[in-house]
């Protein structure tokens, strides 16, 4: 079924574009305050959430459990309410609700400020000032809602299919227009995205069945689901609560596998070719034992556009996703088998699970968006780790894509970005560290002991008159502190290592 996500600005003409577009499609028309409205029936206290993520300081504990009940919430009541017919949202982050469904049509719709102060000043009756005043606390709260709940800005227009502005457009052109490109076959459900719809939903609804439990609804887990399996990730100090997972879920429907994970963190790895055998998975699971933490496992296939810009190609046409061709749902299932299997995904989900550090893990392909809308951005992410990615491109390119993905992953995710290859040097001890350790050390030792046992000569050198001596002893203190330093702080940094304190 066909999704239409409307985000719209306070006065802007959303509201009139969203409502006239479902009906001239004849699609169902939800707007956010309906979707409040069911949250409170819910029992979710909005209202404090929105004046918690609104105003800094007034977050707690519980309202963090509160947010992850009402994502929840939204999550699975709009896929529910898809399953009805073909729908048409309109809110204040709409575009936001389903991450990774393609078929999604996201639109934003602005308006010209003067238009929208006007219309601010009819709707509620006050001056020119108090309507401006009016709009900006709006906005700046709009935008506090979408950083705080989703981590991202909701003003970026690389966030939107189609960005529509009203002052020059009628409601009644723009709706038109809408209507044929949402006919657009870029914007039909396929079978990939139904079936990320549909993990997403089945996270959602377990999620929300262990909030409604009164003996996990206070606890914080963190679920994802893939193809029928589910990993539930809970904190150490959560671990009575968890007991209580498999009888909780056990009456939501679509289940086929369930893992309960205790984690204190997670670590995202993003990767290509996963090999359960490789050095690269012991060491990444040797610091998620470390710091028990969950590992996250991402397959990465990047997309021909992801390569063309990356190339900077002279060709600058956007090249689609190697389209999937629909099968009516014959050849669905042989090829959620395959994919489950491709690149070693499920075989190293499975020995994660054995060791008890699986975080649950996805397939993502296309460019650095599509990799970014995958990613859980309120997830508590200690480290992501970049594997080997971009395989079939040449070690130049390839080391070059890597890099600028990593970048990329900076820019947009709030936790330390390395390459798999920088983990041994970073976070683990290995002989080298070791032998580097007793060097500094050996050194450092020494010239301890050679200003210990000379203290008088160099006392009389730190100490002399002649300019040339003051000047000698500014240069060599100069010159030593940094060295003992160095030296010191490579002992200091092998020494938290070896004991693990990264």
């Amino acid at each position: 079924m066909q999704i239409i996500c409307i985000s719209r600005g306070t006065m802007s003409g959303g509201k009139q574009l969203a409502e006239g577009l479902a009906k001239k499609l004849l699609y169902q028309c939800l707007s956010r305050e309906d979707l409040i409205e069911a949250a409170i029936r819910e029992g979710i206290q909005v209202g404090k959430i929105e004046t918690a993520l609104m105003k800094p300081g007034l977050f707690t504990e519980r309202l963090a459990l509160e947010r992850e009940h009402y994502i929840a919430f939204t999550t699975a009541y709009l896929c529910d309410k898809v399953k009805d017919g073909p729908l048409v949202y309109h809110g204040r982050t709409g575009h936001l609700l389903l991450p990774g469904v393609n078929h999604v049509l996201r639109v934003r719709v602005v308006a010209d400020w003067d238009y929208r102060i006007k219309a601010a000043m009819k709707q509620l009756n006050v001056d020119r000032v108090k309507a401006q005043r009016y709009l900006e606390a709006v906005d700046e709260d709009r935008r506090r809602w979408a950083h705080n709940l989703y981590g991202v800005s909701g003003d970026e227009a690389g966030q939107y299919d189609i960005v529509i502005n009203l002052e020059q457009l009628s409601v009644d052109n723009a709706v038109a227009a809408l209507t044929t490109i949402s006919q657009l076959p870029d914007f039909q459900m396929t079978p990939a995205s139904r079936r990320v719809m549909d993990n997403l939903n089945l996270g959602a609804r377990v999620r929300l069945a262990l909030a409604r439990d009164e003996r996990t609804g206070r606890t914080g887990f963190k679920v994802r689901a893939d193809n029928g399996g589910v990993t539930v990730t809970y904190l150490p100090q959560d671990s009575k609560a968890a007991q209580f997972i498999q009888p909780v879920t056990a009456g939501v429907a679509g289940i086929k596998e369930l893992q309960a994970t205790m984690a204190a963190t997670n670590l995202l790895w993003i990767q290509e070719e996963f090999k359960p055998q490789s050095d690269s998975f012991h060491q990444v699971v040797e610091i998620a034992t470390k710091w028990n933490a969950a590992v996250e496992l991402v397959r990465f296939e990047s997309g021909d556009a992801v390569a063309d810009s990356a190339e900077k190609s002279a060709d600058p046409a956007p090249v689609e996703a190697a389209p999937r061709a629909y099968d009516g749902g014959i050849e669905d299932d042989v090829e959620e088998a395959a994919e489950g299997k491709a690149g070693g995904l499920a075989e190293t989900l499975e020995e994660l699970a054995r060791l008890g550090r699986s975080g649950g893990g996805h397939q993502v392909a296309g460019g650095h968006e599509h990799l970014l809308k995958a990613v859980d951005r309120t997830a508590p992410y200690t480290l992501v780790v970049v594997g080997d990615v971009f395989l079939d491109k040449s070690h130049a390119v390839r080391t070059r894509l890597n890099r600028e993905l990593r970048s990329y992953l900076s820019d947009h995710i709030r936790a330390p970005v390395v390459g798999v290859e920088d983990l041994k040097s970073q976070y683990l001890f290995t002989k080298k560290d070791a032998l580097s350790a007793l060097l500094y050390l050996g050194l450092t030792a020494i010239i301890y002991y050679l200003v210990f046992t000379h203290q008088e000569p160099l006392l009389n050198f730190f100490v002399g008159e002649e300019w040339k001596t003051k000047l000698m002893a500014a240069v060599g203190v100069f010159v030593c502190t940094p060295i003992v330093a160095f030296l010191y702080g490579n002992v200091a940094k092998s020494f938290l290592k070896l004991i693990k304190m990264e």
